[in-house]
């Protein structure tokens, strides 16, 4: 709509995709758009609702070497982790098997695998181990 010279629906619509992705802190999804959108956002006005999450897009947008790492300035990741998400990751930096953390949350294998597939995308890892030492960098493990 912006390059298309509709300034205005443009504002529209972007405000209504902020006020749907505010109450679960969806990042990913603008931030991964880079320059452009941050620009779009950086127009927020005080009217608008959502301003201050509009400020926070910017500002991890601003902060993010690429699109899918976290915010270094106050390690706050880009797309949180679920509760579930959680849960998972805190087994996961036991010695407990896959099999075993199934079993104990109640849930399938393949259940287990996508959990863990987010948790590695999120935390930009590609194993159990790196995604322990990165929680525990960014303060989600004690």
């Amino acid at each position: 709509m912006q390059a298309s010279g509709s300034r205005d629906e443009a504002h529209e619509a972007l405000v209504r995709a902020v006020e749907l992705a505010e109450p679960d802190g969806y990042m990913r999804v603008f931030v991964n758009e880079g320059d452009q959108l941050r620009a779009l956002l950086a127009n927020f006005t005080r009217n608008d609702t959502g301003v201050a999450f509009a400020r926070r897009l910017v500002t991890a947008s601003s902060a993010s070497p690429t699109p899918l790492h976290m915010s270094r300035t106050d390690e706050v990741l880009v797309d949180p982790l679920s509760e579930r998400e959680l849960d998972v990751l805190r087994l996961l930096a036991t010695d407990l098997s896959g099999p075993a953390i199934a079993r104990q949350m109640f849930i399938s294998i393949n259940t287990l695998r996508t959990h863990t597939r987010s948790i590695y995308i999120k935390l930009d890892v590609s194993s159990r181990r790196a995604a322990v030492r990165r929680a525990q960098e960014v303060g989600l493990l004690s």
